[in-house]
């Protein structure tokens, strides 16, 4: 397991010597705007329902989810973050071997390795600009039961079309594919793309995560969406309250406010785009630095002067600014780094940072 996903935070503020409020965190895969207006004021409303037991099946919030997305409340089911499901699937489907498009999040492994589950990588290759390579995915497929696709991808920011992966999954009927559309709505025109309505796959299961584009990790909401007879396996390891009660009051409210949802959507993408404009056109002429094109707001790169990721990881946080290490990504090297994007002042300060150090 990567303790903390992102960079941390605490080490380097004990190395500094200052408080974890003095630190910009540019490592951790956030909404840059922020959570929606009120969300803190729902939060501190429904404090006192820790006195009482939540929902023990979060129905409201799988009633919300389904629907806001047009699909049956059957084929849904609300958890304790994504991360409850990618650690409840291997053993759910009895998987025998899992294949990883990869370089990806590390939890897909970790929940094969928890299970005893034989699997393999597929890398995605930088000379590819790190895009899936679908022809090659589909020939590992046929000896995988499970594929665990991110899309799209951290950290790499690629993306996978609708009509590819139909392709795989329509191909390979016997393989279940797992797709996590965690970053999917910071993306332009996702609803092309998600595949969260397309319950007429019996091998198909999305996870849609709300800790990201609401950033409300903490609280730890997720959904799955599959065939009723994949949620029926995956509810027979579902524990009672898993949901707590704070997390299910914000998403009550989040979804009994449709009309809000796509407005703060098309908000965050319009400030991505412009910021990650601003931000890219600010790194456009330095020297020893490659970055990759990024469909979200987090963006990789690799050094090319000879500078490892943790020694320029180091220089950057030395002005306490934190940014991502990549070289623990399997499929990737020393010499990668990733940007998560927040405020244009923190932006332009990074871009100079950046500069400073190559």
């Amino acid at each position: 397991m990567i303790t903390g996903h992102g960079g941390n935070i605490k080490d380097l503020a004990k190395i500094l010597s200052c408080s974890i409020d003095e630190i910009i965190d540019m490592s951790s895969n956030l909404n840059p705007i922020g959570p929606p207006e009120n969300i803190e004021d729902i939060i501190c409303e429904n404090l006192v329902k820790i006195q009482c037991l939540p929902e023990p099946d979060a129905v409201t919030m799988r009633k919300g989810f389904a629907k806001f997305h047009g699909i049956a409340e059957k084929y849904v089911m609300a958890g304790n973050g994504t991360t409850w499901f990618i650690y409840t699937i291997p053993k759910a489907v009895k998987s025998k071997k899992v294949l990883i498009a990869a370089p990806t999040y590390s939890d897909y492994k970790d929940a094969s390795l928890m299970h005893g589950v034989l699997f393999e990588h597929c890398f995605a290759k930088e000379s590819d600009m790190f895009d899936v390579n679908i022809d090659k995915i589909s020939h590992l497929a046929q000896d995988a039961d499970a594929v665990f696709i991110c899309n799209p991808n951290n950290p790499t920011g690629s993306i996978i079309p609708r009509d590819k992966l139909e392709y795989l999954i329509q191909k390979h009927e016997n393989t279940i594919f797992i797709i996590d559309e965690s970053y999917l709505p910071f993306v332009d025109q996702a609803e092309d793309i998600s595949m969260v309505t397309k319950t007429q796959y019996k091998n198909l299961i999305v996870l849609s995560s709300m800790s990201k584009i609401f950033t409300i990790p903490g609280l730890r909401t997720g959904f799955l969406s599959a065939t009723e007879k994949i949620v029926d396996k995956i509810m027979f390891y579902y524990q009672p309250w898993s949901v707590n009660a704070i997390a299910q009051a914000v998403i009550k409210y989040i979804f009994d406010h449709p009309e809000r949802i796509e407005p703060f959507y098309e908000k965050t993408r319009a400030f991505i785009k412009k910021e990650k404009q601003i931000f890219l056109e600010n790194l456009s002429t330095v020297q020893g630095l490659k970055i990759f094109d990024s469909s979200t707001y987090f963006i990789l790169a690799r050094l090319t002067n000879k500078t490892t990721s943790q020694e320029f990881c180091a220089e950057i946080g030395r002005h306490k600014v934190l940014i991502r290490d990549c070289s623990n990504f399997e499929g990737l090297s020393g010499e990668y780094v990733r940007f998560s994007l927040k405020t244009r002042q923190d932006n332009l300060n990074l871009a100079n940072l950046i500069r400073e150090a190559l």
